[in-house]
């Protein structure tokens, strides 16, 4: 840290009690009293070198010059910072650093203490160590936090702003080409063994340095200076990344919140890694909350999804403002292919808790999205060339990861009792069709809704199941919805068509594909010479195999058949169905598919008990009607 000694003479002063004296030999002939604290002085040193001093002994010479006394306790500082005044004035040893170098700037403008009255007086002098406190990173981060104590002062004499240029030039600056010691870290030494403080290296590369160097440092900073340091860095044209950064460690810091993961499957627990001063007011978080959220980089991306819905957490429980809550939203709408399903599960904590989590937010998190995905769809419907083509395909894959999360979503609230159909139905019918590969994840969402409502009506089954696209179920999950009691009838005979239309495909396939294998096998027969016995041998083997599958596949086949059959016999009516389908009732082993699949979602027993996946489509579309 810098540092500049003034004056030659020694310690001439003592403290007794509140009452600060001199030992020069002669007797005080001011007191000039500053707070709590009286110092017993002499004129002439003081009124020679200030002009407020000068003037307050003038208006007092009519009165008793041996009582003649002093209140200076408006003077920026106080006590300490009079007593450097005071030692300046009678040429006693001082030191300035950062550290009181602003409030002794501010006390000398304060007591006019300039060129007026003497060469080389306290303004000068610290105004000059001012400007070697400015070219260092360290010394114009204290001086900047010292400013807090005198500042209408130093805001007067633009010291602060002074400071903030200073540190926002170096944040921005070019590390490979200039070196600004930071807080904590001894200067680097070139291979040669030289020192390197600030200016350009040329004899040798700088060891690495992370972009988050600053971070720390400006995290001491109270909120009102680390704004302004905020808005300096971003006018300078700093990095988004490094802008966002350094404000997701700043709130991670002092607002405790926002290191718990609270929900209700992990509890209120300390997120890995947080750290936090101690804890300001409510009030405080709130503020700080909310103008870490206006000060957060309009940028797509430059602030992670995690880190967003915490803040949106925080804002819950700290009852930040509407429009604050609004603009964490939509933010989060923006990037929420980039979240992950732990973060999602907002606990409710509205006045009127209905469901145990806040299913309304992530509706409007998720209406956001589809808002912002429509408006790049339709910036790309006339696809001309590979980059837009590149740009749509993105937008797909984006869509598939969002409704991959909110299926996940929907089967974690969906054994909350509370949660109303319209609203799951509200949330669940977002996501478009083409956007599901698979239906798996939304079969499996709806199925524990129907295991946690069993009060449900036939129609309102209906209506939920409507959600699901049977030709889109794998074979595992349609084999699961064939045995599945709590869905409709007519939902498990239509799962129960299209498997077995797509069985019948895939043996016709395989049927096929086998007999040209072995219509080219016979083909080659002649040339057996020319290619050797190997190329046969693996076909035969391939033919085989193939056969094992159709035959796996016939097996699996009448096992459907069989649960069809079971149907029939506990409801007649859909006898006549099934004939027109043309199923032939014929009685055999359930095969080991559906036990199979069931073991694979969470433990759960081959039973239809239950919940894990389903479907819907009409007859021809595969849609339920």
């Amino acid at each position: 840290m810098a540092c500049m000694k003034l004056g030659s003479k020694p310690e001439a002063f003592h403290l007794d009690g509140q009452t600060l004296l001199c030992s020069t030999g002669l007797p005080s002939d001011v007191i000039i009293e500053v707070g709590e604290m009286s110092f017993h002085l002499h004129k002439f040193p003081l009124l020679s070198r200030s002009g407020v001093i000068e003037n307050l002994i003038g208006e007092s010479s009519g009165e008793d010059e041996r009582n003649c006394v002093l209140h200076l306790h408006d003077i920026p500082g106080g006590a300490k910072s009079f007593l450097l005044v005071a030692k300046f004035c009678y040429g006693v040893k001082i030191e300035l650093t950062a550290l009181n170098v602003v409030s002794l700037r501010c006390a000398a403008e304060h007591l006019q203490m300039n060129e007026n009255f003497g060469e080389g007086n306290l303004v000068s002098q610290t105004e000059n160590f001012l400007n070697e406190v400015f070219g260092d990173w360290t010394d114009s981060l204290k001086a900047l936090e010292s400013c807090e104590e005198v500042l209408p002062h130093a805001e007067e004499l633009h010291i602060v702003s002074r400071c903030i240029n200073s540190l926002a030039v170096k944040a921005c600056a070019d590390l490979s080409l200039i070196s600004w010691p930071q807080s904590g870290c001894e200067a680097a030494e070139s291979p040669e063994g030289h020192v390197l403080w600030n200016g350009i290296r040329t004899t040798s590369k700088r060891h690495s340095v992370c972009d988050d160097w600053w971070y720390e440092d400006v995290s001491r900073l109270k909120l009102p200076m680390y704004k302004r340091l905020m808005i300096a860095v971003e006018s300078r044209g700093m990095n988004p990344e490094k802008i966002s950064g350094s404000l997701m460690y700043y709130a991670k810091k002092y607002l405790p919140l926002m290191g718990r993961q609270s929900s209700f499957q992990n509890g209120n627990r300390a997120a890995p890694g947080s750290t936090t001063v101690s804890a300001l007011s409510e009030a405080d978080q709130r503020n700080l909350l909310e103008e870490i959220v206006e000060l957060l980089p309009d940028q797509k991306g430059v602030a992670s999804a995690k880190f967003l819905l915490r803040l949106l957490r925080t804002s819950m429980l700290l009852h930040a403002s509407p429009s604050c809550r609004e603009n964490l939203e939509k933010r989060i709408g923006v990037q929420l292919d980039q979240a992950v399903l732990e973060d999602l599960l907002i606990p409710n904590l509205g006045y009127s808790v209905e469901t145990l989590y806040d299913i309304d937010c992530v509706q409007r998190i998720l209406d956001h999205f589809m808002l912002v995905d429509r408006d790049v769809t339709d910036s790309t419907n006339c696809i001309v060339d590979e980059a837009q083509l590149m740009v749509a395909s993105h937008s797909l894959t984006r869509m598939t990861m969002v409704a991959n999360l909110v299926d996940g979503y929907l089967a974690e609230v969906a054994p909350d009792v509370n949660l109303k159909l319209p609203k799951f139905h509200s949330v669940a019918a977002v996501i478009p069709d083409y956007a599901r590969p698979l239906d798996d994840g939304i079969y499996r969402a709806i199925d524990i809704y129907l295991k946690a409502h069993p009060w449900l009506t036939d129609s309102e089954r209906e209506q939920i199941c409507r959600l699901v696209n049977c030709q889109k179920l794998s074979l595992e999950a349609s084999t699961h919805a064939a045995q599945n009691e709590r869905l409709p009838l007519r939902v498990i005979v239509q799962v129960l068509f299209f498997e077995q239309l797509r069985l019948r495909t895939s043996i016709a396939g395989w049927f096929f594909v086998s007999d040209n294998l072995e219509n080219n096998s016979q083909d080659q027969s002649g040339n057996l010479a020319l290619t050797g016995r190997s190329t046969t041998q693996d076909e035969i083997v391939a033919v085989d195999d193939m056969r094992e599958r159709v035959s796996e596949l016939e097996k699996e086949c009448m096992s459907m058949k069989k649960e069809i059959e079971k149907l029939v016999k506990t409801k007649g009516s859909w006898n006549i169905f099934c004939r027109r389908l043309g199923f032939k009732l014929k009685p055999n082993s359930c095969g080991p598919r559906a036990s199979k699949f069931y073991n694979k979602s969470k433990g759960s027993s081959p039973t239809s008990t239950t919940p894990l996946l389903s479907t819907n489509e009409n007859q021809h579309s595969g849609k339920l009607e």
